[in-house]
């Protein structure tokens, strides 16, 4: 675990636990929401003083109050972003947050990419006044299952990189690093340079005209790398899933990657949950990561800056 520390090797008696947790969901039923209800529970069980969870949430849904009525003894504040100085990094935001506090829980994985107070300053700030910091339970697992696809995997590795964002491209490159094929769909065909299109390791899907999905032939040639796999990441869809008219090429790859029954298959991004779960696939991964961004950060570098400043 990149000797890092781990909440079993912490003693949470008597202590003042500050949790980095994950409010921005959709619903109270997700493994974000679970991630903070299980920590809460452990941290019950080894009887913190108190214990208050801060995050951000850019959703309508009110997660706080819901965890507040589950955890009535509990302190919840989703109000993070709302303070500058936490997209910042603001050092004196950091020490603010601090305050009071003598043990911080890192439960943000899918922020933990981000240079940002909460994340990287506040554990900074704790340490500084003589308190412990780790990982969380939930953080722990994510690093576990990533770890897998780059530290010795089972090959062939084959990486399906999908979807709208731009950004996944800066992370092709260094994934052709340890991956046998990387399979490109989505709008993502339309940005690459062309020494991408020439690197064998990498499989581009050609468009069809409305550019909402992958042509026949791109879902089949996807679909026989997939077939071959030993390791499978999906990060993407690689059409207009939420459209059934554009959601064949999404269908058939995700459909392959789950029939592939001797890969160790992992998946990320909220798009690529969104897709999951309207498909009804969720039992064929063996990891579904609550990081999109932060997946593929971990991937590529094996590390990320919430990791780094637990150090």
């Amino acid at each position: 675990m990149n000797n890092l520390p781990t909440v079993d090797t912490l003693n949470f008696e008597g202590k003042n636990v500050l949790i980095r947790g994950d409010f921005d969901v959709d619903n109270g039923e997700n493994p974000r929401a679970d991630s903070i209800r299980e920590i809460v529970r452990y941290l019950k069980g080894k009887n913190s003083a108190k214990i208050k969870v801060i995050g951000h949430t850019e959703t309508d849904y009110d997660l706080a109050s819901q965890l507040k009525s589950e955890f009535p003894d509990v302190e919840f504040d989703s109000g993070l972003r709302k303070n500058p100085g936490e997209k910042e990094n603001s050092i004196e935001f950091a020490k603010e947050l601090a305050t009071g506090w003598n043990t911080y829980i890192n439960e943000s994985f899918a922020t933990s990419h981000r240079q940002h107070a909460s994340i990287v300053s506040l554990p900074k700030a704790i340490k500084d006044n003589g308190g412990e910091v780790c990982l969380g339970i939930r953080f722990q697992k994510e690093i576990e299952n990533l770890i897998r696809v780059i530290d010795d995997p089972k090959r062939p590795v084959i990486m399906t990189i999908s979807g709208i964002k731009e950004d996944k491209i800066t992370y092709i490159e260094p994934f052709c690093r340890f991956a046998d094929k990387i399979l490109v769909g989505g709008k993502l065909p339309d940005l690459l340079h062309q020494e991408v299109y020439e690197n064998e390791k990498i499989l581009i899907a050609d468009l069809i005209a409305d550019r909402e999905d992958i042509t026949i032939h791109s879902i089949e040639k996807f679909e026989e790398e997939i077939s071959r796999a030993g390791t499978v990441v999906v990060s993407g869809p690689v059409g207009r899933f939420e459209d059934e008219g554009h959601r064949q090429g999404t269908e058939r790859i995700f459909r392959s990657v789950i029939a592939n029954k001797n890969a160790f298959k992992v998946a990320g991004g909220g798009d690529t949950e969104r897709a999951i779960q309207i498909l009804n696939v969720a039992d064929g991964f063996d990891w579904i990561s609550v990081g999109g961004g932060a997946m593929l950060e971990f991937l590529a570098n094996g590390t990320l800056p919430g990791m780094e400043a637990l150090k």
